[in-house]
């Protein structure tokens, strides 16, 4: 008997009536929630930005934390989801959405590079970029995480964003996450001493300049797009896509067209990193699972060069507010009222199976967070933007580690 997944398939279009150009109007009680919750994010937005510390830093990671929450639920930006999607139906449409925000990334980055480090070709790094040793760790870290996708239904940041939509599987797989990210450390040294301490740091813009890794990498995500758009079929709901459409209805009620949520993704990652820091979701949950495993004195007095490297860090922090801490807060609120807004909240009880695939799901995830110094979002799509061969390494790793364990789940019925 398989254990379900809560996630589905990506669902653009999810209403029938979204194929009509009839004006659509938001309910007005689901409205009036929706509404309710977006006043108090803008609540905290203005209290943080009082009485915050930094409070200007704290403030826009709310900010930029809540748009990115909107983009993700209204675009359905889920990297399993997406993947799941072209295995299953040969759907390309949110693959083409991830190469958008990768372009985008990639020239936004390259811009801000030729700022802040003119000259590529020496020892310093860009600051604070998500570029990361390319070892057998990484490869591993992928491998384990595509299977943390694949049996948990979602990859961390889609987790959070389900969470406002009332997903039963998403409190359990963040859970587990804080699991794997525990016995991460506990695995650290060990793994940090084999591989990592000698792996190459290597970053393109080094090898090739700004202008030839922007070009290599732009050339890349072309080709796969051309090679998608060729070997995907098309959707019997593109037609529909093209009806007039109430502004509203397009942007609260309809399924956004996943290239525009990746273009929105792609500037958001863009801004984090010109304002305060490449993006990532990761670093506060590995953050508060390493205090309390220190609390707890699980883990070893020493975790060898882990705080030496890029990546969302998972440094011990005093303070209750963080800037990821926020960014977070601020993701799951804003997916919550836009789920609110569509109809799409729609919590329900969990069972065996929705906890014991998020568990053992999220500790994959987690474990493979902290040997790939981040996620699908702070390892893919900063690294790659950032030029980093870490990025595509571990892109690699989540497509095998992903493909392979949702095929033997199915063959075994564990897994639909």
């Amino acid at each position: 008997m398989s254990i379900s997944d809560d996630s589905g398939a990506l669902d653009y279009e999810p209403a029938r009536r979204q194929a009509g150009a009839e004006p659509i109007r938001l309910p007005p009680l689901r409205f009036t929630a929706a509404a309710i919750v977006t006043a108090a994010i803008a609540v905290s937005i203005y209290l943080v930005g009082r009485h915050g510390d930094p409070a200007p830093q704290l403030q826009l990671s709310l900010i930029l934390g809540a748009a990115f929450g909107f983009v993700l639920q209204r675009a359905r930006f889920c990297f399993f989801c997406i993947w799941k999607d072209w295995l299953d139906r040969r759907d390309p449409r949110g693959l083409l959405g991830i190469l958008t925000a990768l372009a985008v990334g990639l020239a936004g980055y390259t811009l801000i590079y030729g700022a802040w480090l003119p000259d590529p070709s020496g020892v310093r790094l860009p600051p604070t970029a998500h570029i990361g040793p390319v070892g057998l760790a990484l490869l591993l870290a992928g491998l384990a995480f595509g299977a943390g996708m694949a049996i948990s239904g979602s990859c961390i940041s889609a987790h959070l964003y389900r969470l406002g939509e009332g997903s039963p599987t998403s409190p359990f797989a963040l859970i587990g996450a804080g699991l794997g990210f525990i016995l991460g450390f506990l695995s650290w040294n060990e793994l940090y001493l084999l591989t990592i301490s000698e792996s190459p740091v290597l970053w393109l813009p080094r090898q090739l300049g700004y202008g030839g890794a922007l070009l290599a990498g732009l050339v890349v995500l072309g080709a796969a797009a051309w090679w998608l758009l060729r070997a995907g079929r098309p959707s019997e709901q593109e037609t529909a896509n093209n009806a007039p459409a109430d502004p509203v209805a397009a942007i609260f009620l309809r399924r956004w067209p996943a290239w525009l949520g990746g273009f929105f993704v792609g500037l958001i990652g863009v801004a984090a990193y010109l304002r305060l820091s490449p993006l990532g979701v990761t670093a506060e949950l590995g953050s508060r699972s390493r205090q309390l495993a220190t609390v707890l004195d699980w883990l070893p007095a020493r975790l060898e060069g882990l705080d030496s490297f890029r990546g969302c860090a998972t440094l011990i922090r005093d303070s209750l507010l963080t800037p990821n801490g926020l960014f977070i807060a601020g993701l799951v609120a804003a997916s919550f009222a836009a789920a609110l807004a569509a109809g799409e909240f729609r919590p329900r009880r969990p069972n065996g199976g929705h906890a014991l695939r998020g568990l053992v799901g999220g500790a994959l995830l987690g474990w493979g967070t902290v040997f790939g110094f981040g996620c699908t979002v702070g390892t893919l799509l900063s690294g790659i933007s950032a030029g980093a061969v870490s990025g595509w390494v571990f892109a690699l790793g989540l497509i095998v580690g992903t493909t392979v364990t949702l095929k033997l789940g199915r063959r075994l019925r564990l897994l639909d």
